[in-house]
């Protein structure tokens, strides 16, 4: 589903991946070794050398809203930029999806500075899944989070691989987070994989 071939991003790579449709891979690492620059290329945020497939598309020939429709990235901390939650959050987001994550649907009207920073990270998942990608791409998502609301995204994150085949690359520093939900498991270091 993803084929990564000769990523290269100063000081990462080169770096070949393949992901198969429905895959979660654990991807661990120092700090600094590249963990993010590798999420953003993949997300066609960073400049970077190399080739990125996605279903046989070429993510230089898709226009970058489409392909980050496609490839979505959560980073550490989320960005809002409109005066209210809800102005952010698609009308696919429901009262559901806020109750799966432990939200209280009153945050729609809330003032993104008033989030914190947990509660901001929850809602950016819930306004990234609405777009329906088919490779979600998790950079420390848990890393605010009680283990109660960890419980519970990472139980979003299942259903949503169970139901519509999502493939995620989940960096994390956790080894229980790893055996929870990893099909398998990527140190980066040194600018390339270690197993």
């Amino acid at each position: 589903m993803l084929v990564v071939r000769g990523l290269t991003r100063s000081p990462l790579g080169p770096v070949d991946l393949d992901l198969a449709r429905g895959e979660i891979l654990f991807l661990s690492g120092p700090s600094g070794s590249g963990k993010s620059l590798l999420l953003r290329s993949l997300a066609d945020l960073d400049p970077h050398e190399g080739e990125i497939r996605l279903d046989g598309s070429d993510q230089c020939a898709i226009p970058p809203p489409l392909w980050r429709r496609r490839v979505a990235y959560l980073p550490p901390e989320a960005a809002w930029w409109l005066p209210r939650v809800g102005d952010l959050l698609p009308g696919a987001v429901d009262d559901a999806a806020f109750a799966k994550l432990g939200l209280d649907v009153d945050l729609r009207a809330a003032s993104p500075d008033r989030l914190s920073s947990g509660e901001s990270q929850r809602l950016a998942l819930l306004r990234l899944l609405a777009q329906e990608p088919e490779l979600l791409l998790l950079d420390e998502p848990s890393a605010n989070l009680d283990p109660d609301s960890t419980a519970k995204l990472e139980s979003m994150v299942l259903a949503r691989r169970e139901t519509a085949g999502m493939s995620v690359i989940w960096v994390s520093h956790d080894p229980l987070q790893r055996e929870r939900v990893a099909d398998r498991h990527l140190e980066l270091r040194g600018g390339g994989f270690t197993s």
